[in-house]
């Protein structure tokens, strides 16, 4: 039932991506591309005061890393950027070493660990945020 809910939440975000579009007013920026499936994200923050006031991305690509970029945009839209930047690490671990922390609604990615090739794809937007708020305007998954 929960895991039913889980590809839910995934494809919703997927299909219906938020905080999608152009932030004209971007303080911080960078592009992230996925080179084994091909996704890209390029994403837009407002940092005013160490916060993350306001965040937007565009691309393309498969609903994993549409839904993880969407789902992540939702979570770090007011938060400190050194909370954003500890969120980054929890999320990697939980989707690489299957380290699962309390991590904001963000468990329902926790199962890309089973498919190797799926996790650069689910931490492509997150890869894309470290890089723009180290003011890098280019995101490895690497």
């Amino acid at each position: 039932m929960l895991e039913e809910l889980y590809r839910e939440t995934i494809l919703d975000h997927g299909r219906k991506p938020r905080n999608s579009g152009h932030l004209e007013a971007a303080t911080h920026k960078a592009d992230g591309w996925n080179p084994l499936c091909g996704d890209q994200i390029r994403l837009f923050l407002i940092v005013q005061d160490d916060t993350i006031t306001d965040i937007k991305f565009e691309g393309c690509g498969c609903a994993i890393s549409q839904a993880s970029t969407s789902l992540m945009t939702e979570t770090v839209k007011g938060m400190k950027v050194v909370d954003a930047l500890a969120l980054f690490e929890k999320f990697h671990a939980m989707v690489v070493d299957g380290t699962v922390d309390e991590l904001d609604g963000l468990e329902c990615l926790a199962g890309v660990r089973e498919f190797p090739a799926r996790i650069k794809c689910a931490t492509l937007g997150w890869h894309a945020l470290r890089s723009a708020l180290a003011g890098e305007e280019a995101a490895s998954t690497e």
